[in-house]
């Protein structure tokens, strides 16, 4: 139901390495990853927990912008020993007018830090808060940059679904649960599970 962005356009998804069962998964972001607007056992980081059958920490700040992210990262790293990551953060950035240039820097900036750490990144993709129906242009564009498995579709057709929704600009506990399928998809298909 949700459309992957490299497998909806007929591109194959880039693969990650195949996880082990005690290997730790963190979903990194703001809000979103957090879960505002369901309880945290509606996350998305918790029901991909329980849909994947690995380890998720839940690692999501509300309110962050990519700058704060980049400088989180680090400490997330050394405490959680991730083998992938999960990386969900710009629209706190989008909602404070902050010039795309500077989440792109960004976003590249936390990717890099992590593929050098040989930890594997999955992008998630946010919409423009002014185009809740459509997903920012530059995900794509970075994630296709570093060969990323990207998901470019589930949270804009999370927010432009009613019922799928707390806020304007947070799901409830359906959206969560449809984003955490459609990253559970995400990783069968780039081969991590």
């Amino acid at each position: 139901m949700c459309a992957l962005a490299f497998a909806g356009c007929g591109e194959k998804v880039p693969q990650v390495p195949r996880l082990a069962p005690s290997d730790v998964i963190v979903a990194f972001g703001d809000s979103l990853t957090f879960g505002t607007g369901a309880a945290e056992p509606e996350s998305y980081p918790a029901v991909l927990a329980s849909l994947v059958g690995q380890p998720v920490v839940r690692s999501g700040v509300p309110g962050e912008v990519t700058a704060q992210g980049l400088q989180r990262l680090p400490e997330v790293i050394d405490e959680h020993r991730p083998r992938l990551v999960i990386v969900c953060l710009g629209g706190n950035d989008m909602l404070r007018k902050v010039g795309e240039a500077e989440i792109r820097s960004n976003l590249r900036a936390i990717i890099r830090t992590l593929k050098d750490r040989g930890i594997a990144v999955v992008l998630i993709g946010v919409p423009k808060p002014a185009l809740i129906t459509g997903t920012a242009e530059f995900y794509a564009e970075i994630a296709r940059e570093f060969g990323i498995p990207y998901e470019g579709k589930v949270v804009t057709a999370v927010l432009y679904a009613p019922d799928m929704k707390a806020d304007p600009i947070h799901p409830n506990a359906k959206g969560y649960r449809r984003m955490a399928e459609a990253v559970a998809e995400l990783l069968r298909k780039a081969g991590a599970i």
